[in-house]
């Protein structure tokens, strides 16, 4: 398993890491054994597996025991933290520190609460330095949703909050900045120049991973995509069955293929 220097070191423009997300140990340990050394998870997946509500702080013991069942199976794993399941900073941080005691490699803490609005920068920052503070060696991945939020603002407005939010978070500890959302390349490409550090991105619709190297970005998760296509190819089967039509799908593995996974 990775140690969180390891996946530090896996930060690297030209060669950026593809972080799938899981939701659950047994897609963690797939995605494990298809060759990814290391995975994060996604709170809607979470949430939505344990009849809870997404962003809403409701699933921090969730968290900390699919964490647990990750760590235990000798996989690396950063977790979403959404806001960090608290208002007080110090709790936050706590949070953090039980994690870091698991062994998982890095977390990822978002600054938009429950309700959908962008917090106060200096809120989501204390949050941050409290979490560099408990668990120094983790991969402090801040979440900035600028883009994700603001819709109604001009592209020169969101860029200049997100700027603004990723050097206090940074400046609070931060080990790289994480800016979800639809993005252009020149949108991309500004965020690399303007964040002195590393920068992940989702995985872009129209700006396949290869261009997103080229434009610097050194991590492009999956957020709750994988999960959200699960959803819809189990849909999907279920209605082909009902109908007489359905025949699996290539790649679909088999049952001994699954139940010989080490």
């Amino acid at each position: 398993m990775l140690s969180p220097a390891e996946f530090h070191a896996l930060h690297r423009p030209g060669a950026p890491i593809v972080l799938p997300n899981a939701w659950d140990l047994a897609s963690a340990r797939w995605l494990h054994a298809a060759g990814h050394t290391a995975i994060g998870t996604t709170s809607l997946g979470v949430a939505f597996g344990a009849g809870k509500r997404d962003g809403s702080g409701e699933t921090r013991d969730d968290t900390f025991e699919l964490a647990r069942r990750i760590s235990a199976a000798g996989i690396a794993v950063t977790v979403d933290l959404e806001a960090g399941f608290s208002d007080d900073p110090d709790a936050v941080g706590r949070f953090a520190g039980r994690l870091a005691q698991l062994g998982v490699v890095g977390v990822n803490i978002e600054d938009s609460d429950a309700s959908g609005r962008l917090v106060d920068a200096r809120d989501a920052a204390a949050k941050v330095a409290a979490i560099a503070a408990a668990a120094p060696g983790l991969y402090l991945n801040a979440r900035t949703d600028s883009f994700w939020i603001a819709s109604a603002a001009d592209a020169e407005e969101r860029h200049a909050e997100t700027i603004s939010r990723a050097r206090q978070y940074l400046d609070a500890g931060a080990s790289g900045i994480f800016v979800p959302g639809v993005l252009s390349p020149p949108a991309v490409s500004a965020l690399v120049r303007d964040i002195p550090a590393p920068l992940n991105v989702l995985v872009q619709p129209e700006i396949g991973v290869p261009e997103l190297t080229r434009l610097g970005v050194v991590r492009v998760s999956t957020g709750s995509l994988l999960f959200r296509m699960s959803l819809g190819a189990i849909s999907a089967a279920a209605q082909e069955i009902a109908q007489g039509t359905f025949a699996p799908t290539p790649g679909t593995p088999g049952y001994d293929e699954v139940a010989g996974l080490d």
